[in-house]
Parts: structure tokens; C-alpha cells; sequence
């Protein structure tokens, strides 16, 4: 019998590990994760920008999360000496009309309680010459980190201080009875008295296996990326940003610097037709049927028509592509780019079509359920993981999130 088995290997389900053994030393816990190895998805194609909490609603776990998580995030990088940058990033208007958009979000960043600056076009210019804009916000306190690198470190802490990880152990059944969950895998069945979903991209799915039946779904959507040829890596100084169109859920293309010294630019955001679906031709029948017969993606779909075809374009055509990147840095051509590796975004769509604007977390009679943890997920996954053990009672074994 355990007293806490973990679902999900990635940086989340880590942190969660980490954290209930940094609270509890003595407890007996197991993560159990499907694949071959350790954050093998949405923290294995992470971009690695260390966020800052810029975008997000004032009061929400993401900007908290992101805020405070960018501060544990950069000090536990310090202490176990993992690689990463604190190279600022701007956000960019590049045409009249988004000015006033960008001082919306300034004004939310200020209410996020972020240090950052207005900056003229003069000032723009002197930290990123190569920068189209009218005007910028800079966001000092943005960086780049490799996460999978955080996430071998979680996994050697939990493996040190008597934790217990299952590579290869895909759930297939789960039973919540009054004193403990049992979990039927592949290789065996495990018991605990608590069970902790972070299975990321099938989070939703471990939430119904559990007889818990959401407002929400998992739609997957595959973010593209080029990466800039070295010998033009030097037009990118910092993140560079482009305004968020308010009408549309995702931040548009921008340019990543990369730990180890390249430049990313992208992503576009597609609908992915498999849940784990890294290129373009990747298909499974079950996952697209299953996207075909929700009702929420339909009503996303249908308010976001024009979006949703032009980052289509974008995905079929480099040329699209490259016109939206040269709204930012005039001077990039198609010849300056060559394909990356794509990664896949869990995000949690409810059935009248909204996204998921926050973590999303439920709790069961045996079992926590995080199932919405898309981007910041990974800068705020030490908050994540601290938040979840703060809100359980090992006495109680539960206790409620709201």
C-alpha cells in the first residue's frame, strides 16, 4: 500500500513527487509513467521560456504560479546548477492599432505585480535593432531554461529520498473504494490512499477511468516551430513577443532563444488529429473521432474561422509563415529557417467552446485531478506541485481546492 501514487512522469507530476517528500519523508510514494522515459510530451517539447505571468488574469493560479514560479524556478536552477538565462523579453506592437492593446497588457502586468517597463521606439530599437515595432513593453524577468534538464534533477531528488518511478507502466483501470484507490496497469496493479493525476495530454481520460465525468475535454494543439540558421541568430537579442490578439486563445509567433544557443521562431497552433501527434501527418482514428463528436470544439471553431484558417496556412505554407515572423524582424527570409521539432499543447475546451483559461483541478474521494496545465505550466510546476501538498491532509486525506 502506497500512500500517494502519482500519475503522469512529466514536470508536474515530478514536482508533486518532489514536493509530498519534501513535506512527508516518510511516506511511500510511486509515479507511474507510460512511456520509456521521463518527460517524454508536453515537458519534452517545451520551448523552455521561463515565464513571467504577463498574460494572465489577475488573481488566477496561472498568475500567481507564473510569478512566483518564475523566482523557484530560476533559485532551484541556481542550486543544482542547471543552465539557463534571464534574458528579458519584449512584447511588441507593430502597427498603430495595437497600441492600445499593448498598454492593456501592460496595465495587467502591473497588476500581476511585475517589474516591467514601457519602452519608445528609440528604446526598442537600442536593445533589439533588428525589431520592427511602434512601441514595446520589456519584461526583464523572462528567461530560458532546458526543462527536461529540471525534470531529470525532480527525478534524481525523488529517486534519492526514497521515492519509487515506473517507466513503462501505462494505467488502464482505476478504482476509488473508501480507504484507497486501486490502479491497474499494464504491469500490475498498484494501491494507495491517494492517487494524483498529472498525465498531461490524458488527463481528462485517468479523470473518466476514475468515474469522474467534466465540463471539459482535451483537444490537442500541434505548435510548429523553425529554427533560425546560426549565422542569423544574431537578429534575436532577447524573447521577442508579438501582441496577442484578444479575440484568439493563443500569443501568435514570436522568437524563443533556446538554451544552448539557438533561436526557435514559432509556433503556429493547429489542431492536432492525434493526441500525440508531433507531425503533421500524425493520425489516430479514436482521437479524431473523438474531437469530431464534442460539441465545445465546434463552438470553438466557429469563433474562430478566420484564426483558425490562417494558422492553417501557416502550417501548410512557409511562405505564411515567414510573412507573419517578418511583422516583428523585417529582415528574416525563408532561406534563414529550417523545420523544428513541433510539440503538442494540452488544452482543456469546455462544451460551450471556451478554453480553460486556468489550471484546472478537481477532487475525487481518492484522488486529485489536474486537468488543465498547459504553458506557464512548467515555469509554475514547483508552485504546482507545493499547492497540491498544501491542500492535502494526510489525516484527512482530502481536503478541497476552492
Amino acid at each position: 500500500m502506497y500512500d500517494f501514487a502519482i500519475i503522469g512522469g512529466g514536470i508536474v507530476g515530478l514536482s508533486v513527487g518532489k514536493a509530498l517528500l519534501e513535506k512527508y519523508p516518510t511516506a511511500k510514494i510511486v509515479i507511474l509513467e507510460k512511456e520509456k522515459e521521463w518527460a517524454s510530451h508536453q515537458t519534452g517539447h517545451n520551448s523552455g521560456v521561463i515565464h513571467s505571468g504577463l498574460y494572465y488574469k489577475p488573481g488566477s493560479y496561472k498568475a500567481k504560479f507564473a510569478r512566483l514560479g518564475n523566482q523557484s524556478m530560476v533559485e532551484f536552477c541556481q542550486q543544482h546548477q542547471i543552465e539557463h538565462e534571464i534574458c528579458g523579453k519584449v512584447v511588441v506592437a507593430t502597427n498603430e492599432d495595437e497600441i492600445p492593446l499593448l498598454e492593456n497588457l501592460y496595465k495587467r502586468g502591473v497588476e500581476n505585480q511585475l517589474a516591467i517597463q514601457k519602452l519608445s521606439v528609440e528604446e526598442l530599437r537600442e536593445i533589439e535593432p533588428h525589431v520592427n515595432g511602434k512601441a514595446a513593453i520589456h519584461v526583464p524577468m523572462a528567461g530560458i531554461v532546458n526543462y527536461k534538464q529540471v525534470s531529470t534533477t525532480f527525478v534524481k531528488i525523488i529517486r534519492e529520498n526514497g521515492g519509487e518511478l515506473r517507466l513503462n507502466t501505462k494505467v488502464e483501470k482505476i478504482e476509488e473504494h473508501g480507504t484507497n484507490v486501486e490502479i491497474g496497469t499494464n504491469n500490475r496493479t498498484y494501491k494507495a490512499k491517494l492517487m494524483i493525476n498529472c498525465a498531461g495530454l490524458h488527463s481528462d481520460r485517468i479523470a473518466n477511468l476514475a468515474g469522474y465525468v467534466m465540463d471539459m475535454k482535451i483537444v490537442p494543439f500541434r505548435g510548429e516551430y523553425y529554427e533560425i540558421k546560426p549565422e542569423k541568430r544574431n537578429l534575436v537579442k532577447h524573447l521577442i513577443y508579438p501582441v496577442p490578439n484578444p479575440s484568439f486563445p493563443f500569443l501568435g509567433v514570436h522568437y524563443t532563444r533556446m538554451i544552448g544557443g539557438g533561436v526557435e521562431a514559432g509556433p503556429n497552433a493547429v489542431l492536432s488529429l492525434k493526441r500525440e501527434g508531433y507531425r503533421k501527418t500524425d493520425f489516430h482514428f479514436g482521437d479524431f473521432l473523438e474531437i469530431m463528436k464534442y460539441q465545445g470544439f465546434w463552438k470553438l471553431a466557429r469563433k474562430n474561422v478566420k484564426e483558425g484558417f490562417e494558422e492553417i496556412a501557416r502550417s501548410m505554407n512557409k511562405k505564411k509563415f515567414v510573412e507573419s515572423l517578418q511583422q516583428l524582424i523585417p529582415e528574416i527570409t525563408a532561406n534563414d529557417l529550417v523545420s523544428a521539432p513541433a510539440g503538442v499543447r494540452a488544452q482543456a475546451l469546455k462544451m460551450d467552446g471556451s478554453l480553460v483559461d486556468d489550471f484546472y483541478i478537481i477532487v475525487g474521494k481518492r484522488s486529485v485531478h489536474v486537468c488543465n496545465a498547459p504553458s506557464p505550466a512548467a515555469t509554475a510546476s514547483l508552485q504546482i506541485g507545493k499547492e497540491i501538498v498544501r491542500r492535502l491532509s494526510v489525516k484527512e486525506h482530502l481536503s478541497t481546492f476552492y
